[in-house]
């Protein structure tokens, strides 16, 4: 097993160099044997492959320092694509990102809602065939698809356990499903981890030793990134700080647990006290009446900037809470209901870990919101999807389905039943 200069474990020597030059941008073969330890002989022969691939490409030529100017390297974006697929009950989120991380396509549609998964899964698959088609990408160059749900999962038994309004996912195998719907490999992950894998890809926290992406949709959870590489746990299910009991005599939480930061702080939490206030409320679902109650705060409208106000300190309690146990330098803040209200929570998170964090005598921590919040689970989904197949790391291969496979190659698009006719 080979490593990067950041001591991340990759899979494969390939995987490595892949990883190195996607970070890099461009980078000479002399630069990637310093970077990577390996010799230049070694280099020199994947890096052709990679090129004979038509994964990475020669992009030019570095200033010269005397000597013959050295060959730089690139990565083709357009050489590969893969598909983030956020599923919730609210909304189903599709994202095509390039293998250099950059999102060239994104789609919106109607959550699963209370269909049964089988007529949802039928729909994503004929969506998505649509969705290629009008980015107008080559269905032949994507990778695989990596859909994200709440957590936690496992493996290709999907959900394991599951908010009330997607109960009929428990247990449904939605990897298997989606495998023999749409013929591509299928990743599965929960939102919150798929999120740091996200903003870990899309370069934003790259610099950070140990970040957390504190994930809010309709509920609270977060994923962890130690040197690149996620910290998963035992069944990957880590970073369920929504799931913090805060209140031991405090309401039940639907994961079977009472007094959860989820429970009291929530998106859900925040909407019931505000209908209780009699905050004026759309009703038309958790995520919307969220929006709502957090533009009626930041406009400094009682009683609803008091509720999210109280939320805050809440979620800063777990915020600390996972910053003290896994010694964080980065905390960001994303997911659909923190694309809303962030620059709410982003004071009280960090107010209370300038005041409390453990270690803030030997570092700072810093709180930011996420440049892509609102959609970052699908993002993440498709980053899961070109790490593992481009530039696997150790815990990669962990979020794999026990029964689906990624495969060294492109695979083309299944069309439905309809387009094929």
């Amino acid at each position: 097993m080979s490593t990067s200069s950041g001591g991340v474990a990759h899979v494969t020597t390939r995987a490595a160099l892949l990883d190195v030059i996607r970070g890099a941008g461009q980078i000479s073969r002399v630069e990637l044997t310093r970077a990577t330890g390996l010799t230049g002989a070694t280099v020199s022969t994947v890096v052709r492959r990679l090129i004979d691939d038509g994964l990475v490409v020669e992009s030019g030529r570095a200033e010269s320092t005397g000597g013959k100017p050295a060959v730089l390297l690139a990565l083709d974006p357009d050489a590969r694509y893969a598909v983030g697929i956020h599923l919730d009950h609210a909304g189903i989120t599709y994202v095509l990102a390039n293998l250099g991380g950059a999102i060239v396509g994104r789609w919106r549609r109607p959550g699963a809602g209370t269909d049964e998964p089988t007529a949802v899964v039928e729909r994503i698959a004929a969506e998505l065939t649509t969705f290629v088609a009008q980015v107008g990408v080559d269905p032949d160059r994507i990778v695989g698809l990596g859909v994200v749900s709440p957590g936690p999962l496992t493996g290709a038994a999907g959900m394991a356990l599951t908010p009330p309004v997607m109960h009929a996912w428990t247990d449904y195998p939605l990897a298997d499903a989606l495998q023999r719907a749409t013929g591509l490999p299928v990743m599965l992950e929960n939102d919150a981890t798929a999120a740091a894998v996200g903003e870990y890809w899309a370069g934003s926290s790259e610099a950070s030793t140990c970040f957390a992406a504190l994930y809010m949709g309709t509920g609270i959870g977060a994923g962890v990134m130690v040197h690149g590489d996620l910290y998963r746990g035992a069944s990957s299910n880590t970073g369920e700080i929504g799931h913090i009991c805060v209140d031991i005599d405090g309401p039940e939480c639907w994961c079977g647990s009472q007094g959860c930061v989820e429970a009291l702080a929530g998106p859900a939490a925040v909407v019931a006290a505000a209908r209780t206030a009699g905050v004026a409320l759309p009703d038309i679902g958790i995520a919307e009446d969220f929006a709502a109650v957090s533009r009626a705060a930041m406009v400094g409208q009682e009683p609803a900037a008091g509720i999210i106000e109280r939320s805050a300190r809440y979620v800063a309690l777990a915020a600390q809470a996972l910053a003290n146990i896994m010694d964080l330098d980065r905390i960001v803040l994303t997911g659909p209901s923190f694309a809303h209200a962030g620059s709410l929570y982003v004071p009280a998170i960090q107010t209370q870990l300038d005041r409390s964090f453990f270690a803030r005598t030997s570092h700072a921590i810093e709180v930011v919101i996420s440049t892509h919040a609102a959609e970052a689970a699908a993002v993440g989904g498709a980053a899961l999807v070109l790490q593992s197949e481009l530039a696997p790391r150790a815990s990669s291969a962990r979020a794999l389905s026990a029964a689906v496979r990624t495969l060294p190659a492109p695979h083309a698009l299944r069309q439905p039943d309809a387009a094929r006719a």
